[in-house]
């Protein structure tokens, strides 16, 4: 397909601007597609007492993105675009709160749709590139969200730069965020805490293809300031193994006012991985300590290795452990067909009413992806959850996911 044919109509508004010479690899290098997410889940809560019995909620979602290339010269500019849009298929007020559908704040009844457009203007300079407008990071101290009909977006400004060989450098500020199932951008925060901006500068050094270290700071103004460090090491070992190492630790306190109430955590974790063909076994730990939980900006995830389908096991003074198992079933002659099954154990939980406790949740996931024909790309995917707490903690649920998911090469 002719690129420069095929993109010229979408990015004619674009091209005005800049002498016509200028722009051959601003489209040349274009991209666009659309992202087609269709998500089901029902969440039966099994405690006594519950709000609700259950929570049951079916969705579309679209995501097209538009990449553009750069203009030729020394700088070098270019723009993007992401449109999104959710469609309710079912769903009612006493089954809603699934994380895929707003709802109405005095009516509490789903929404039948609701959208994002952002645009993200860049500027490239030798191997640097600043990006201004709608952000989707994904670093330790700023992860966006992206487990339901639509991913999360933010706003501002970064500056990823590769100047010096084997780092990446990666600063900015954010200054506003859009729900995974929200149309409004609110102010960044965390919790019902709004903050002016959050300013992050790190970046990750390769020593080696084996070996890479990370370092990143962030501060939520008047909430709370953040320090990470990370390590992650590939091992190859004899008769085919490898094992890699994911070790990461966050230091976390208050930040002037503390809009928020009081920050004071010290989260160590990490994940060792034994990969063998189609077989790989993992362990991973957190340990928790300090008053408060593990924070995190709202529209995001949390950067630990216990973040599974339904919890994160980030509460105040938690530990937790886990052991998964994934398989590939291209080793029996099915390529595209995958099996992951996990368990993570929380205890110790810092509640009201003691320090003792306890959450776990049992996950299964089978996916598989279309290897060829006209459906080739389309994946399928069936997620099983238990949670069950206790001690001080109230959920109980089982819930169910299905989720099929089709990317379009628009050019």
């Amino acid at each position: 397909m002719n690129h420069s044919r095929t993109a010229a109509p979408l990015l004619a508004a674009l091209t005005l601007p800049f002498a016509t010479s200028a722009l051959a690899d601003f489209i040349e290098d274009s991209k666009g597609s659309l992202e087609l997410r269709n998500h089901y889940i029902n969440r039966d809560f099994r405690q006594d007492g519950a709000p609700q019995s259950k929570a049951e909620e079916w969705g579309q979602g679209f995501t097209a993105r538009i990449e553009s290339g750069f203009t030729e010269g020394t700088v070098g500019v270019g723009l993007d675009a992401i449109g999104e849009l959710g469609v309710k298929l079912d769903s009612s007020r006493d089954r809603r709160n699934t994380g895929l559908l707003p709802f109405g704040p005095t009516s509490k009844e789903p929404v039948d749709d609701y959208s994002e457009l952002g645009l993200t203007g860049k500027l490239r300079a030798s191997k640097s590139v600043l990006r201004l407008g709608t952000l989707q990071p994904l670093l330790p101290v700023a992860t966006y969200n992206d487990t339901r009909l639509l991913s999360s977006t933010f706003q501002g400004g970064m500056l990823t730069s590769q100047e010096l060989a084997g780092l990446t450098f990666n600063g900015g500020r954010l200054t506003r965020t859009n729900l995974r199932d929200s149309s409004s951008r609110d102010d960044i925060g965390l919790g019902a805490a709004t903050s002016d901006a959050f300013d992050f500068a790190g970046g990750t050094y390769g020593i080696n293809p084996q070996l890479a270290l990370s370092y990143y700071y962030g501060l939520l103004d008047d909430i709370y300031r953040q320090q990470f460090v990370g390590l992650v090491h590939t091992l190859p070992l004899s008769g085919g193994y490898s094992l890699k190492s994911d070790i990461r630790y966050f230091d976390s306190r208050g930040d002037g006012v503390e809009r928020a109430g009081e920050i004071d955590n010290r989260n160590f974790n990490g994940m060792l991985s034994l990969t063998k063909g189609p077989h790989r076994v993992s362990a991973a730990w957190q340990q928790l300590s300090g008053d408060s939980a593990f924070p995190f900006l709202n529209g995001g995830d949390p950067y630990v290795v216990n973040l599974v389908t339904f919890n994160t096991f980030t509460r105040a003074e938690e530990d937790s452990w886990q052991l998964r198992y994934d398989y590939d079933f291209a080793a029996l002659g099915i390529p595209g067909l995958t099996f992951m099954t996990r368990y993570v154990d929380g205890r110790n939980v810092k509640t009201a009413t003691g320090d003792d406790g306890e959450e776990w949740e049992r996950d299964s996931d089978l996916a598989y992806v279309i290897q060829s024909g006209t459906l080739k790309g389309l994946s399928l995917r069936w997620r099983n959850v238990t949670f069950r707490s206790g001690n001080g903690l109230t959920t109980d649920l089982d819930e169910n996911r299905l989720i099929l998911g089709y990317t379009l090469a628009l050019w």
